[in-house]
């Protein structure tokens, strides 16, 4: 088959777009408002933008009323979130935080989740939420959308403080299988990650720094280009 999205019809009983990017990582953001609400929502379009220094980005539509959501008028007023990763022991909860209530309400209340303060934010996490990110707002990108959503707010923040419980600890590293997360798929389905596999890409092994998200091998690298550069100067000068 081929469509073109808006244009021409797929013919199919539900849209396809969203089935064909999978599974998707699920970003279950905290802010506060500025008159002290804590709020809580999930959303299916967020991912991580770079490790060096760490970035994360999450998509919020314009209601069907054409209102901007309360995560994106926190953040923005703010400055600050949290991300708490989506795991399946929580995920009744962040399916109650899914649904649209009004300013007033605290998410974390309506579904009987335990609260825990960030450090350097502030903003509520969620207390069995075995990671969690601390965010600074950075930018906002206002996509034009279809109606009736009228804009669509890709939300930047910069990652200024991780907390990760011991729990899902394995000889040192993050455990998926003890993390349990849940991800998003295509229409109402949710994928489960229990079961990984490793590939190591051939070749330069400096292009692991990267696929590793290693701050620090990244720095040495930089520390050492920088070295030989130091030198000339310095010869240049005698």
């Amino acid at each position: 088959m081929f469509y073109q999205p808006g244009i021409t019809p797929h013919g199919l009983p539900r849209d396809p777009f969203k089935a064909c990017i999978v599974p998707r990582p699920i970003g279950w953001i905290s802010t506060r408002s500025s008159d002290g609400i804590d709020n809580l929502a999930p959303y299916s379009q967020f991912n991580n933008l770079t490790f060096d220094p760490p970035y994360v980005m999450f998509s919020a539509n314009q209601t069907d009323t054409a209102f901007r959501k309360d995560t994106t008028v926190n953040t923005e007023s703010t400055g600050e979130f949290v991300w708490n990763v989506a795991t399946f022991g929580l995920r009744e909860a962040v399916n109650i935080t899914a649904e649209q209530v009004s300013p007033g309400i605290d998410e974390f209340t309506r579904a009987g989740l335990s609260k825990e303060p960030a450090r350097l934010v502030n903003c509520a996490m969620v207390r069995n939420s075995p990671i969690r990110f601390e965010c600074q707002y950075h930018s906002t990108l206002r996509l034009p959308g279809n109606p009736p959503m009228g804009t669509v707010d890709v939300i930047i923040g910069r990652v200024v403080a991780i907390h990760i419980s011991e729990d899902v600890l394995t000889d040192g590293l993050v455990d998926i299988r003890k993390v349990d997360p849940i991800a998003r798929c295509g229409y109402y389905q949710y994928a489960r990650v229990s079961e990984t596999f490793n590939m190591v890409i051939p070749g330069n092994g400096k292009v692991l720094y990267g696929l590793e998200g290693s701050a620090s091998l990244n720095s040495q690298e930089a520390a050492a280009k920088e070295m030989p550069q130091k030198r000339r100067h310095v010869s240049d000068k005698q």
